[in-house]
């Protein structure tokens, strides 16, 4: 059991901790403060044998800080039979196990960290075995230039010595680069160890800038984790030497464990600046779910295929706007770009639809191609229409469109509209010429597709008609408001007079997702849709659940996650703070925000 480390904010394996010290500190952290001999945690060693023969050292304290409470003093103890010391064990990465520790220290990460593979496997293997809400710290291994990829892997605390052992070997570090100090004409740092002339500078110095320059980084890292964007920088910064490139790529192939804790939403800008952005979760996951879970409900029309826009949402900008002129609810229409693949118009709200940027050149690489091909195929592939007119430019986009169409397993006939531009006269008078004599379909019906398909994505295949389909009882299901602000609800005879009835949910427009009420959240739970669920413990929560009051939760729910949580003396709806694993595994923190609340 941890008691004195908790985790506050997650941005993919990285995370924002809280070391509850008399004077906290938080995470990721340079551990050295609590590490050194002066009013020391954890300092001296001792080997505790264990049955399997795997050696456990446990860091005991010798004292605590000034001013610590008794509590948290008590708290430095170990739910281990055969240890009675503070709660800091050492383990290799292959031997680690949950001993109710609050903190691991890998043994062996000198002996890993620079090769990726190696580092990938020892992460992995002691993430898998070490308990969610347990720090881990690699010591004698952080640089300026490597310690966003420690971070970034999962690693809550390093310290410094590794910079300060190159320090005194005359090796000036930055965060891109490592520099032998007499060949440094001045010094590229302000920091107070830099503040001397060059030519007074000594290896001294050198260290103390090395660890100074360690902070900063740290420093920089802790903000894109608040941020949401640590891996916009991460991208960046991974070029700087090949194994943090490496290191980058082998994560990403490592979905199930980078999914599992990136959450489905966020409010920060995803940027497109790097061939690895297509690797990242939350364009693998939005693929992956409009491929697998998205169901068009325009059958009977043909598919319009349209180049995104610099606009977020697309049909803000004037190009959609034109494009829309000239379909008029004749035709379903799909965006291609890239990073993202294709987005349906009843997507282009959700998470990160409207949340990327990308660089624009008007040339697209190879990798581009393949994967919006790719994408475009698949989604084909589950949906069915008469034809697909492609109203696209001749660049990547016209040949995404004609490799698709040549591929044996697409059965649709392919007409291309775009003369030269899509949004000239011309062009936009064959895209309306090709769509004559098709049905158009009403506003209201596109609005109500548009819940029925955000439900599909965010709680499974099949949801939204399972949910917010007529499920032949006297209520009728119907969307009100004006998009994107829409409302779905129950027509029961439940509401006050010139209400609809029952509200069941509201569209978030700032993420493209559902926020339920409780009835919503009945109805989610007595449907065939896959229902998110959090068992509590005995009590009415009110405004969040802490993770100790978690019985059970399902694996699949992700931070950000609509859930519904129940117990024996409340039903709730709130959105996940932790992912599912998470909730169940960890005994401090938040694991989800309640909205709504009714005592049984």
């Amino acid at each position: 059991m941890t008691d004195y480390f908790e985790v506050h904010e997650r941005d993919g394996a990285a995370r924002l901790g809280e070391v509850r010290l008399a004077d906290p500190v938080t995470t990721p952290a340079l551990a050295d403060s609590f590490l050194t001999d002066a009013g020391s945690l954890w300092t001296a060693e001792r080997e505790v044998p264990e049955a399997d023969e795997t050696a456990l050292t446990v860091l005991p304290h010798r004292s605590f800080p000034a001013g610590t409470r008794e509590e948290v003093r008590e708290s430095f103890r170990v739910d281990h039979p055969d240890i009675d010391a503070p709660t800091a064990v050492v383990v290799d990465s292959e031997g680690a196990r949950d001993v109710g520790a609050d903190a691991y220290v890998l043994a062996d990460a000198s002996g890993f960290v620079g090769h990726g593979e190696a580092f990938r496997d020892a992460i992995l293997s002691a993430k898998s075995a070490l308990p969610a809400d347990a720090a881990l710290l690699l010591s004698g291994v952080a640089t300026p230039a490597n310690v966003a990829t420690l971070v970034a892997a999962g690693v809550d605390l390093v310290d410094g010595s590794l910079a300060r052992t190159k320090g005194a070997e005359g090796k000036y570090l930055t965060a891109d680069a490592e520099h032998f100090l007499e060949d440094l004409t001045e010094l590229p740092c302000a920091c107070p160890a830099c503040a001397k002339p060059r030519a007074s500078f000594t290896r001294a110095d050198c260290a103390e800038h090395n660890v100074n320059a360690l902070a900063a980084e740290l420093r920089r890292v802790r903000e894109r984790v608040r941020a949401g964007r640590l891996r916009d920088y991460l991208e960046g910064q991974a070029r700087h030497d090949g194994w943090l490139t490496a290191t980058l790529r082998l994560f990403d192939d490592q979905w199930g464990y980078l999914e599992e804790r990136t959450p489905i939403l966020r409010d920060a800008e995803l940027t497109a600046a790097s061939a690895e952005t297509l690797d990242r979760v939350e364009i693998q996951r939005f693929a992956d779910r409009v491929t697998s879970r998205y169901r068009n409900r325009f059958s009977d029309q043909p598919l319009v295929l349209v180049p995104c826009s610099a606009t977020k949402p697309y049909s803000d900008s004037q190009s959609h706007r034109q494009f829309h002129d000239a379909v008029t609810w004749r035709g379903h229409t799909v965006s291609m770009t890239s990073p993202i693949g294709v987005v349906p118009q009843e997507l282009e709200t959700t998470y990160p639809a409207q949340h990327y940027d990308s660089v624009v050149t008007g040339d697209w690489s190879e990798a581009e191609i393949e994967f919006v091909a790719e994408v475009l195929r698949r989604y084909l592939e589950r949906n069915d229409y008469s034809r697909v007119i492609a109203h696209v430019p001749a660049d990547g986009y016209r040949e995404i469109c004609e490799r698709v169409a040549s591929d044996p397993a697409v059965d649709v006939p392919f007409e291309y509209t775009c003369v030269d531009h899509p949004t000239t006269d011309e062009s936009l008078g064959e895209l309306n010429a090709a769509l004559a004599g098709e049905p158009a379909y009403s506003k209201r019906e596109r609005e109500h597709n548009t819940v029925r398909a955000i439900a599909d994505y965010v709680l499974g295949d099949a949801a939204g008609d399972a949910v917010f389909g007529d499920d032949g009882s006297d209520a009728r299901i119907r969307t009100t408001g004006r998009y994107p602000k829409l409302q779905v609800w129950a027509d029961d005879d439940g509401g006050r007079e010139g209400e609809p009835g029952t509200q069941l949910a509201t569209m978030v427009p700032q993420y493209g997702t559902l926020s339920f009420t409780l009835a919503g959240a009945r109805r989610w739970v007595e449907s065939d849709a896959p229902t998110k669920r959090v068992a509590i413990d005995g009590f009415v929560p009110h405004g969040s659940v802490l993770a100790p009051g978690v019985v059970d939760a399902d694996p699949e729910i992700r931070v950000g996650d609509e859930v519904v949580i129940e117990g024996p003396k409340a039903f709730a709806v709130g959105r996940a703070e932790m992912s599912g694993p998470e909730m169940v595994e960890s005994t401090r923190g938040v694991a989800s925000e309640v909205r709504h609340v009714e005592e049984r």
